[in-house]
């Protein structure tokens, strides 16, 4: 087929199907951070849709590393087995499989979102698995007004976070996962070491950019150190933090370079995740950030950010200014955006092969038969 979009793409020794990818999104719907039906059904039906890469949602290296109670983990062996089933899944319909290993720092111990508040009642605080505790940063600032103020992190604090990034993603390898995503973003714990307006250290890890990127690059060295060689690691990023003299795309630039050096092989670039950040989103509004970074940092990339329509994507890869492309809410209101776009950007095809074998023979006798009475009808030509 001759949209790019669809073409194989590889990475160290993992190649992909194409180069659609669900980005990670978080379900709120874990108990004490085990995956549950939900996240298979979710996840599974990415894989189902055609989509090359699934990336499973912020998953916590530590209880306290949590969005929310509701949030998936790796900070203990028996949640391997529940995401091994995932990985399985997605494999057995030729997707591979991405964790987003993760860790919330001052923005931890959050509501629900959709509840507004901590609204739980006795009984669901039960079924649920409801959690609080104090959450810890780079230095004790809140992320808001109304926020929790942090713990500021000590030498021992941050040398057991290393340690529970190693553990979870000696974790991941063991559940089988295909791509470590590390989420350096959105104003989580690692983007608060990034951004001048969270991080007033007056260590080696604060004050100027080198020493706020230190950690962060520590990090992702700790990872690359147990994840197999053979295997590629991700960074997510938050391109600019939208804040005015505050982290930018020439800092990005930089950090790009650096993950690289320690063994990062793409950047996923999104933007903000701060209080009072001025972010304006639009159709493919961080697009040129991908664009950027591939062509000042040499590194490959990953646009996401309102990417809806086949032709928006498939130009992004066709350009070359990105690699990937990443669909999060897309996704949600259409998991079978591969296909159905396979089919928008080569309607001529007869190639169902990206449905599942169970499902593609009925849509394109499905089709067929459409196609034959629009044809009849003078609705399409022939």
């Amino acid at each position: 087929m001759a949209n790019s979009i669809f073409e194989p793409v590889t990475f160290r020794n993992l190649t992909l199907r194409n180069r659609i990818t669900a980005s990670p999104m978080c379900q709120y719907s874990a108990v004490g951070g085990i995956a549950n039906d939900w996240h298979l059904v979710h996840l599974g039906r990415f894989a189902l849709g055609g989509f090359g890469l699934v990336i499973v949602e912020a998953t916590a290296v530590s209880p306290e590393g949590r969005i929310s109670y509701g949030d998936m983990g790796l900070w203990r062996d028996e949640q391997i087995e529940p995401l091994r089933r995932i990985v399985d899944f997605l494999h057995s319909q030729g997707c591979m499989a991405g964790i987003q290993l993760a860790h919330a720092g001052r923005k931890a111990s959050t509501p629900i979102p959709w509840r507004g508040g901590f609204t739980e009642t006795a009984e669901e605080r039960a079924r649920l698995g409801f959690e609080s505790w104090p959450p810890v940063a780079p230095s004790a600032l809140p992320h808001g007004s109304t926020s929790v103020v942090p713990e500021a992190l000590d030498d021992a604090g941050l040398a057991k976070i290393r340690a529970d990034f190693a553990a979870a993603t000696e974790r991941a390898q063991r559940a089988g996962f295909d791509v470590i995503e590390l989420h350096a973003a959105h104003g989580y714990l690692l983007n608060q070491f990034l951004a001048p307006s969270s991080n007033h250290r007056a260590d080696q890890y604060g004050g100027s950019p080198e020493n706020r990127m230190r950690f962060p690059l520590e990090i992702a060295a700790t990872i690359r150190e147990v994840w197999s060689a053979d295997k590629p690691l991700f960074a997510r990023i938050s391109c600019v933090d939208g804040l005015a003299d505050g982290w930018n795309v020439e800092d990005s630039i930089v950090l790009a370079r650096a993950f690289g050096e320690r063994g990062v092989d793409l950047i996923d670039c999104s933007s903000g995740g701060f209080d009072g950040a001025v972010i304006r989103p639009a159709p493919l509004y961080q697009a040129a950030y991908a664009e950027t970074i591939r062509r000042e940092a040499k590194i490959a990339t990953a646009a996401v950010g309102l990417i809806t329509t086949p032709a928006e994507a498939a130009a992004i890869i066709e350009d070359g200014r990105a690699d990937l492309v990443v669909l999060a809410r897309a996704a949600l209101d259409d998991p079978n955006w591969p296909v159905h776009a396979r089919r928008e950007l080569d309607s001529a095809s007869d190639d169902y092969g990206l449905w599942p074998r169970q499902v593609g023979y009925a849509v394109r006798a499905k089709d067929r038969v459409l196609g034959a009475w629009e044809s009849k009808l003078g609705l399409r030509s022939t």
